[in-house]
């Protein structure tokens, strides 16, 4: 697991680096240019291509001319293009330091973009949006510096304006804006560039890897049976939502678990039997079940509403409330999550949350992190917070999930996800653990069918049928 920090966390790192560490602001500027004009000479002919590099007035500017400066030394055809402005003493120094030409336009095969790093958190505009504009339209292969210009580091927010990279080269540590909002698709490729900045002790956000995630595999036991593994009740499923059923069943199913109980209408119990023999339908809920999954498919009712409500006062095991029970949480009172006796697990996206929560989706954006974290610690709950990266938290412990692409971003990618951790924590696993478990093996699963399939045509059936290529992957 890696950590990621939010800007203020990264300029306290900073400040901690240059005042108890004795490293003067100088060198780590002469280091986080020398690391970006490593990473443009690696470049496939970077030394017969014309190389701009476009420098703002603050810090971010001033690693600018030490890349440029050092690209020269190097031999490589390079000029700055210089925003106007008032520059902070050490890139004014460093621009004093610099060499060689200027240019007055946008133009070169290869463009470092040097102008605002982390320190921006207000939308680019005036001459600064026409600039980044010209970069975007250059045609150009682009570099950013510690983070594309005018992305926001802590929420990955591109407000409309910000330079659309090829690659980003992040300084010291990545940031919250990489991974959430639209730090994916405008920071393109990534690499991490150690220059010597040291993080204080404290309590950072880390993403999972392959790693973490294998420990929630265990190795099983020879001596084992069915009732070693745990039983899971998934309640789900509807007239209009049959699917919904079919899909977290057919999940739990593949997590490992022992048991898979359906709770659902008698239809619906019909055309689970038919793709998935082994369910056990039962009428009500079972107490007994190590964990139970409910909402998938459901629809929003306030008889649905009483049911999670008596759940959640009279079982002691892991309750994960999906879809419309978030719903029907969010539409008859979310007080009733404040009076449980079991662990919790909810697994809502952004405008699931907004309901329940009765902030605006703008609300949530803005500090995804700081927002889902409040909320779980308030319901002391684990909360899986679903986006481009899904933020997973208990209100003192928070990680991203970032595996998965948009194969997902369809229906019933939700239903699996749920009856998968379902079943998860059936076989034993903490809710927290189950959240990660479930989040990581169906965004591997995901990435495995678009190679073959694509994005766009993979299906929740063709995830469902790879699930076990990604455990196998991964253990």
């Amino acid at each position: 697991m890696f950590k990621v920090l939010s800007n203020s966390q990264m300029r306290a790192a900073d400040e901690y680096t240059v005042k108890e560490k004795g490293i003067s602001t100088k060198t780590l500027m002469r280091r986080a240019g020398l690391a970006v004009a490593d990473e443009i000479s690696k470049l496939d002919g970077a030394m017969d291509k014309s190389i701009l590099v476009v420098c703002g007035n603050g810090n971010n500017g001033g690693d600018g001319y030490v890349c440029a400066e050092e690209l020269k030394r190097r031999g490589f055809k390079v000029m700055v293009f210089c925003i106007e402005g008032i520059p902070s003493p050490d890139c004014a120094r460093e621009k004093a330091a610099y060499t060689g030409e200027y240019s007055e336009s946008i133009s070169g095969e290869i463009i470092a973009d040097c102008i605002f790093g982390t320190g921006l958190s207000r939308p680019a505009e005036g001459r600064y949006a026409e600039i980044i504009n010209c970069i975007n339209k250059s045609g150009a292969f682009i570099v950013s510096a510690d983070i594309p210009s005018g992305l926001n580091g802590d929420n990955g927010n591109s407000y409309g304006c910000a330079v659309k990279a090829d690659l980003t080269v992040a300084l010291a540590e990545y940031k919250y804006g990489f991974f959430l909002g639209d730090g994916f698709d405008f920071c393109g490729k990534t690499v991490k560039r150690d220059i010597g900045i040291s993080v204080p002790n404290g309590n950072y956000i880390g993403v999972c890897e392959a790693s973490d995630v294998k420990k929630l595999y265990p190795l099983r036991k020879r001596n084992t049976h069915k009732g070693t593994y745990g039983s899971a009740n998934i309640i789900a499923g509807s007239d209009k939502y049959t699917g919904a059923a079919i899909l977290s069943v057919e999940a739990a199913l593949r997590s490992g678990c022992g048991y898979v109980k359906l709770t659902s209408e008698e239809q619906v119990k019909h055309a689970v039997l038919q793709r998935c023999a082994q369910t056990i339908c039962i009428d009500g809920f079972d107490l007994t079940c190590d964990a139970i999954a409910v909402g998938m498919g459901c629809g929003v009712s306030r008889e649905n509403y009483l049911l999670i409500s008596k759940l959640l006062t009279s079982y002691n095991g892991t309750l994960i409330i999906d879809a419309d029970g978030l719903n029907a949480l969010a539409k008859f009172g979310a007080d009733a999550l404040k009076s449980k006796t079991c662990k919790l697990i909810l697994t809502p996206h952004v405008k699931e949350f907004s309901r329940l929560t009765g902030l605006s989706v703008g609300e949530i954006l803005a500090d995804p992190v700081k927002t889902a974290e409040c909320f779980a610690k308030e319901f002391g709950a684990v909360l899986l917070l679903k986006g481009a990266a899904s933020i997973i938290t208990d209100g003192d412990k928070t990680v991203l999930n970032i595996r998965g692409n948009t194969a997902l971003s369809k229906g019933g990618s939700g239903d699996m996800l749920s009856g998968y951790m379902c079943g998860s924590a059936a076989r034993g696993l903490a809710p927290f653990d189950a959240a990660v478990c479930a989040a990581y093996t169906l965004g591997v699963a995901a990435e495995m069918c678009s190679d073959e399939k694509t994005e766009y045509c993979v299906t929740a059936e063709d995830i469902l049928k790879n699930l076990h290529l990604s455990v196998k992957h991964l253990t």
